[in-house]
C-alpha cells in the first residue's frame, strides 16, 4: 500500500519509515528528520491545521493514505486519498469492530468527547460501550479496571489490550493495526470514509480565572435541567445526550478552561442542541462569551 507519513519532525520518523516499508508499504516521507523546533508545523495530529501538508501529500502523490504521529509518538492521526481526515472516534469504529469479532461481548473504553455513533456501533457489534472520563491516565485506568480489550479518546490515545498488545498507546502500532484491517478491502479509504459520522463542532474552549472552571460546572450539574434529553451523563463535566446529538461540557484537567464539543445527525440537529445548550451554559452564568 502507498502512504504517506508525516511527523512532524518528532521521535517516530525513523522508526516509523523504517517499520512500515519492512511492512511492504510504499512510503511518501514527511518531516522525518528529528528536530525538536518543530520548523514544520506542530506534531499535533489532533489538530486539522497540522495535517493539511498530510492532505496535500496524500492527493498529490496518490497515496492510499495518510498517517500522522505526535511528538512522542503516542498518538495516531489518520487521512484518506480524498483528503478527508478521520478522527480518533471514528478510528475506534474501525478497531472496535475488529477486535469485537475475537472478543465478542467486551468492553470498549471510550471518552466523553466521542461521537455517539461510536456508541451505536459498539452495540450494534455485541460490545458494551463503557464511557470513561477524559485524559490519558484515565482512560488507561477505566481500561485496567474494566480489562477491557480496546480503549481509546478523542485527543488519539488508542489502547489495544487485547492479547496481541499489553494495553499501553503506541501510535505506530495503532497505524500497523490500520494498515492490517484496511488491507483486507481492495479500496482500504472507502472502508474509513464509510465509517457513520455526525455533524460537529471542534473543540471549543472558554477561557477562565483560575478555579472558576470548576465551580461553574459543579454549578451547572447541580442546577441544569434537560428534560427533553435521553440521557445525561456527569462523570466528566455534563453531557447531555439527545436522540440526534449531544453537548458537553468539562472542565480542563490542565489548564482554566471550560471545554465544549457538540454534535448533531444533521446540520439542522446541530443548530438546535446549540440553541438549547447555550441556554443552559447562559442560565448558570449570563456574561459568558459562547465560541458558537
Amino acid at each position: 500500500m502507498r502512504i504517506a507519513i508525516d511527523s512532524g519532525n518528532g521521535v517516530t520518523g525513523p522508526t516509523a519509515i523504517k517499520l512500515f516499508k519492512a511492512l511492504g508499504c510504499d512510503v511518501v516521507e514527511l518531516f522525518t528528520e528529528i528536530d525538536g523546533r518543530f520548523p514544520n508545523h506542530h506534531p499535533d495530529p489532533s489538530k486539522p491545521a497540522n495535517l493539511q501538508d498530510l492532505i496535500k501529500a496524500v492527493t498529490q502523490e496518490n497515496c492510499e493514505l495518510g498517517l500522522a504521529f505526535d511528538g512522542d509518538g503516542d498518538r495516531l492521526g489518520v487521512v484518506t486519498k480524498s483528503g478527508q481526515i478521520i478522527y480518533p472516534d471514528r478510528q475506534m469504529m474501525l478497531f472496535a469492530k475488529d477486535i469485537l469479532s475475537v472478543h465478542p461481548g467486551e468492553r470498549i473504553v471510550y471518552d466523553v468527547k466521542c461521537t455517539r455513533k461510536l456508541v451505536e456501533w459498539i452495540e450494534s457489534y455485541g460490545g458494551c460501550p463503557t464511557i470513561s472520563r477524559t485524559g490519558h491516565s484515565l482512560v488507561k485506568a477505566c481500561l485496567r479496571e474494566t480489562k477491557a480489550p480496546f480503549a481509546g479518546e478523542m485527543s488519539g490515545h488508542l489502547f489495544f489490550n487485547d492479547g496481541r498488545w499489553p494495553g499501553f498507546d503506541d501510535g505506530i502500532y495503532a497505524g500497523a493495526r490500520i494498515l492490517e484491517i484496511l488491507s483486507r478491502d481492495a479500496e482500504p479509504s472507502a472502508v474509513l470514509e464509510a465509517l457513520p459520522t455526525a455533524v460537529n463542532t471542534p473543540e471549543l474552549q472558554i477561557q477562565m480565572a483560575e478555579g472558576e472552571n470548576k465551580a461553574f460546572v459543579e454549578k451547572m450539574q447541580r442546577e441544569a435541567k434537560f428534560d427533553d434529553a435521553v440521557n445525561v451523563i456527569t462523570i466528566d463535566g455534563i453531557r447531555v445526550e439527545w436522540d440526534d446529538g449531544f453537548a458537553l461540557v468539562r472542565s480542563s484537567n490542565t489548564t482554566p478552561v471550560l471545554v465544549l464539543r457538540l454534535e448533531g445527525d444533521t446540520p439542522e440537529a446541530l443548530e438546535r442542541v446549540k440553541r438549547s445548550f447555550a441556554q443552559a451554559l447562559l442560565a448558570v452564568d449570563p456574561s459568558l462569551h459562547l465560541p458558537f
